[in-house]
Parts: structure tokens; sequence; C-alpha cells
């Protein structure tokens, strides 16, 4: 695989953010019970030493476990974060590719709880925990 490579059934992701803008071409794939967010780190994705920035691993994971909590429910809730807490146990460079796999742990009328591993070749690197407050889509 070379550093343009995308794995296979990822697609461009479905949602665009101001904040997440900068960070483009993000990917996602979407599962029965997961929205999986990817992209190929590159320097913007980076801090000053050429690792993969914790922000950018707080920013997706709570993306993709939020997105995730939403396809769980059929799309028919919104969904906004209460808690997140991130555990980084390794790092990244650019050129890999850099994977967040969300797993919806329940969902309730009021709130949803995930959690995701952030993976970088495969490898984790960190592990993420949200709880998402249910927000009713208005008309």
């Amino acid at each position: 695989m070379t550093s343009t490579d995308i794995p296979a059934g990822f697609e461009p992701h479905f949602r665009k953010s101001p904040l997440t803008d900068p960070w483009e071409p993000i990917y996602s794939r979407k599962t029965d019970r997961a929205v999986i967010i990817g992209l190929r780190l590159a320097q913007p994705h980076t801090n000053a030493r050429g690792l993969i920035h914790g922000g950018l691993i707080a920013s997706l994971a709570d993306n993709a476990m939020g997105y995730s909590c939403a396809l769980v429910t059929d799309w028919t809730t919104s969904f906004v974060t209460i808690s997140l807490a991130i555990d980084f146990v390794g790092s990244a460079g650019i050129g890999q590719w850099l994977a967040v796999e969300s797993d919806v742990i329940k969902t309730g009328s009021t709130i949803c709880f995930a959690q995701s591993l952030v993976k970088a070749d495969d490898a984790v690197i960190a592990r993420a925990s949200g709880t998402f407050r249910v927000v009713p889509k208005k008309g």
C-alpha cells in the first residue's frame, strides 16, 4: 500500500465541517453499527514533531462515535457530546492510514454511550469513550 492508497470500502466523508475542512480529504465507511472515519496522515494532521496531533485524534473520535450513535438510531435524532475521554497509547506519522473504529455501547431516549479504537496502519494508538445527549431534530 502506498501513502496515497485508500482502503477498500472508504468513500469521501458524507459530512463536512469548518473544523475538519483543513484536514481533507477525510473518508468514511458505514457498517451496520458504526461509521468508521479514516484519512491518510499528512502535514496538516501533525504537531511540530511531525507526529499525529492529539487534537485531531480527539475530534475524529468524537465525530465517529457521534455519527455511529446516529446510525444505530436510524438518523432520527441528533447528538451532542456530553463527555469525551481519550487515552493515547501510541503515535503515528505522515503517510500512515488512520482509522477511527467505533462501537455503540448503549442507546436510550436521552443518552448514547460509545467507544472507539483509533488505529494507524492497524496498530492501536488511542482509545476513546464518549457520552452523547440525544437532541431531537427540528421539523
